[in-house]
């Protein structure tokens, strides 16, 4: 296979290029960017290419005119050579180094100092009690320091107290003919009365 049939790749970037071709383009200007976008250090001075969104090198940072160097859109041995309509576009310096560097010192602390915010969850609601079911808590006695006795063994033992009394009842209640006067009342005579009329 022949050089000729391969596909152009990309080729690495250039810190510094003495190509005097200048873009018809306006010129990008420094301070529309964030200060994250863009590095004025002269030893690395690049920015964030607005039309391939990559880093390029800035040429000619301490000379009269500044320009993005000549690159490609895609990555450097891997993808398709395609020139940038961004290259040779003239950097509008309008930002000093002193600024910038501030800008990023604070853009950095307050990042730092940003903490999550912390999820509170809502408490369940508890469903409220019927008032048998408050009376019945009231009213039972505690197995320890957080259990409850079930419902069944506590109307169990309610009943077991008042049994004897309620039986006893029932057993006097038997006793008596229907009609009869109330507890605590003269008996009423079981024998039949045959009064006798006075004769005058």
């Amino acid at each position: 296979m022949s050089a000729s049939t391969l596909e152009r790749t990309a080729r690495p970037r250039k810190s510094r290029t003495r190509s005097r071709n200048v873009s018809p383009r306006p010129a990008l200007v420094i301070s529309t960017l964030r200060p994250h976008q863009y590095d004025l250090r002269p030893a690395c001075a690049s920015l964030v290419c607005p039309d391939c969104k990559t880093w390029v090198p800035i040429t000619g940072i301490q000379a009269k005119k500044q320009k993005l160097v000549p690159h490609d859109t895609g990555r450097a041995g891997k993808d398709m050579a395609a020139r940038c309509q961004g290259s040779n576009r003239l950097v509008a310096v309008d930002v000093a180094f002193e600024k910038w560097q501030a800008r990023l010192e604070d853009g950095g602390a307050e990042t730092a100092s940003r903490r999550r915010t912390p999820v509170r969850r809502k408490p369940m609601v508890q469903p409220v009690p019927a008032v048998s079911q408050i009376a019945a808590q009231r009213q039972a006695p505690t197995d320890g320091p957080g259990g409850r006795r079930p419902l069944w063994l506590q109307r169990k033992e309610q009943w077991a107290t008042t049994e004897s009394a309620v039986r006893d009842a029932d057993t006097r209640r038997t006793q008596f003919p229907g009609g009869d006067a109330p507890l605590g009342a003269p008996p009423v005579p079981l024998k039949t009365l045959h009064p006798q009329h006075r004769v005058s």
